[in-house]
Parts: C-alpha cells; sequence; structure tokens
C-alpha cells in the first residue's frame, strides 16, 4: 500500500519522497500544480519502488478525500510559506489551518491511516516574543502568535494542533500513531529550481546577492537529515512525540567566512551591513519588513534537539557538507 506525501513538490516534501524511493516504497506524491512536480519523476526508483504523483489542493476536500483514500502511511508535509505571501490569513494561515482541517476530515471517513508524521516547524515551538539567548526544546508551543505578529507561527503551531486533537480523539483501537518534525531553517541540495526560494533563499543571498550581508542569525539543519526523520519516524520514535531537528547556528557573516575557506575560488559576502542601512534596505526590499528586521537583527537563539538522533536512528550531516552542497546545488 502505498505512503501518502502532502506537499511532494516542496522541498522538504520531494527529499521525503526521493528517500521513500530509494528505500522501495510505493509513493502516492500529491501536489497542487502536476507542472511543478515533473522533476520527481527524474527520481530513481530501487528495489521495486513505484512513483504515483497526485492533483490535490488541500483547502478542496474532494480532491483531498480521493488521495487518502486507501493509504495507511501519511507524510503530512504541504505547507505555504511566508515568503511573497499578500494576505497573511489567506496565503498562509488558512492553508495550513483550514487544510489540515480538511485532511483529518478525510482521513477519518477513510478509517484506515495508522501512521502519521507531520511535518510541523520551530515555528511552532519558538514564541513570537522572547528573549536574547533563549534556548527552545519540544517542550515550548508558540502560543503568542497572531496573523499581524507572526502568521507563520500560528500556522504551524495551530496545524499541529488540529492534528493532535484530532488523533487524540480517536478509539484505542482506531488511534493512528503520530509524530511531528520540528526542522529549523532548512538548507541542503536543491532537486527543483523553485527550491531557491523559501528557506534556500539565504544561500542564494552569497550565491548571487549584495556583497554585505545583514547582523542575522541563522539556525539551519540539512534537507536530507530533515527527509530521513520523516521516513524514519513511520516506525522509529515515540509515539505522539514531538521532534526538533537543528545541526547549528551561525551569523550570515560567520557563513560567508565559511564559505570563504570551503569554496576559496570564489569571493563571498562578508561585510555587515549597519543596522540603520539594514531598516533603510527593508522599506525597498519586497522581502523584507522593519518588523522582521526588530525581531531579528542582532538576536540569537537556540534549540534543543535532546535525543532525536537516537529515537530516529540517523546522524546529523556535518555542516560544513550541507553549506557545500548547498551551495553548489544552487550555482549549477
Amino acid at each position: 500500500m502505498a505512503v501518502l506525501v502532502t506537499g511532494a513538490a516542496g522541498f522538504i516534501g520531494s527529499h521525503v519522497v526521493a528517500q521513500l524511493l530509494q528505500s522501495g516504497a510505493q509513493v502516492r506524491a500529491t501536489v497542487r500544480n502536476p507542472k511543478n512536480a515533473t522533476f520527481l519523476n527524474s527520481l530513481p526508483l530501487v528495489n521495486g519502488a513505484s512513483l504515483q504523483i497526485v492533483t490535490m489542493d488541500l483547502l478542496d476536500f474532494a480532491s483531498v478525500r480521493s488521495a487518502v483514500s486507501d493509504c495507511k502511511d501519511i507524510i503530512h508535509c504541504a505547507a505555504s510559506l511566508p515568503v511573497g505571501a499578500n494576505d497573511a490569513q489567506k496565503d498562509i494561515v488558512d492553508p495550513s489551518i483550514e487544510g489540515t482541517s480538511n485532511l483529518v476530515k478525510a482521513l477519518q471517513q477513510a478509517g484506515v491511516v495508522k501512521r502519521i508524521v507531520h511535518t510541523s516547524s520551530v515555528a511552532a515551538i519558538r514564541n513570537t516574543s522572547h528573549e536574547n539567548g533563549t534556548i527552545f526544546s519540544v517542550t515550548d508551543w508558540c502560543d503568542d502568535a497572531t496573523v499581524k505578529s507572526n502568521p507563520y507561527g500560528l500556522a504551524k503551531a495551530g496545524a499541529e494542533k488540529v492534528m493532535r486533537q484530532w488523533v487524540e480523539g480517536q478509539d484505542k483501537d482506531s488511534k493512528p500513531r503520530l509524530i511531528t518534525i520540528h526542522p529549523s531553517i532548512v538548507f541542503g541540495p536543491i532537486l527543483s529550481a523553485r527550491h531557491k526560494n523559501g528557506s534556500m533563499s539565504y544561500i542564494e543571498h552569497f550565491n548571487s546577492g549584495p556583497p554585505f550581508v545583514l547582523k542575522i542569525n541563522i539556525n539551519f539543519v540539512d534537507v536530507r537529515d530533515v527527509a530521513k526523520a520523516h521516513v524514519s519516524a513511520l516506525t522509529n520514535g515515540q509515539d505522539g512525540e514531538r521532534y526538533l531537528l537543528h545541526k547549528r547556528g551561525m551569523w550570515m557573516h560567520e557563513i560567508g567566512a565559511e564559505l570563504c575557506k570551503l569554496k576559496p575560488e570564489r569571493k563571498w559576502a562578508t561585510r555587515k551591513l549597519p543596522s540603520v542601512f539594514a531598516y533603510l534596505m527593508a522599506v525597498f526590499h519586497p522581502k523584507l519588513s522593519i518588523r522582521q528586521l526588530r525581531g531579528n537583527l542582532g538576536v540569537r537563539i537556540g534549540y534543543d534537539v535532546g535525543n532525536v538522533e537516537q529515537d530516529l536512528d540517523f546522524v546529523f550531516t556535518d555542516y560544513q557538507q550541507t553549506l557545500v552542497d548547498s551551495i553548489d546545488s544552487i550555482s549549477q
């Protein structure tokens, strides 16, 4: 029986599909626009693996019901990113919360699901208001987010709660196994040019952006580790647990300096832009805002990942390898 992967054309979702196909799984990959998912057909099929790409929109219940109809294993990666969103409620919050509500309604009607891995984010863990230097863990929740202050945190925490509440409401005999995965910013090799947007835009800055960086600290993890954790969580880990995936935190100028050592054949941005100029740039930059800068300039937080490597049976990729593979993949 097929493993259903929602959001299969996304950065994380496509790597999850690749990992499953490497393991010989039968995969049903859902995408909103099949034209954006043609690259999935080039992924290698190993040991009898198969790939079926189906069109599904989380806000269209009929398409959701059709996609999940006979799947016992669900890896729910679909989400909307805040990059370029014009209407935070419509473009970020509703697709996550209403979409997950449609998914659990469809799972309820199908009545066959046994295992669910839900892709969340550190955004569901990290409070909107926090002190510099705070260390977050899976016991924390983003419970102060609003559409105006932190729509992405509101969306991720809200969607996770929808999923958890539905699972907890199931009878003992029919209750599916659930694990939620909470990655920090995701770097690594892209499988489609579309993946240069979102989290990889930080790496793209070093590849083709201006010769300076903002005083922003980036907590990141390798997308391949995130995918391995998802696949492993189908059978490993503690039922009901939240797992936080994070490898390293670095200031942007530190990433530039690291690239200077790892890839000396090119010049990399290491010069920090003074804060006053950063705020001025935010007035005109389509992907920056004054609010974003106020919450991130000069602020450094961390994450306690606990026993995630032991529980999900993987080892985090060396951060230098992640940086090299990231920059190489978007430079080709």
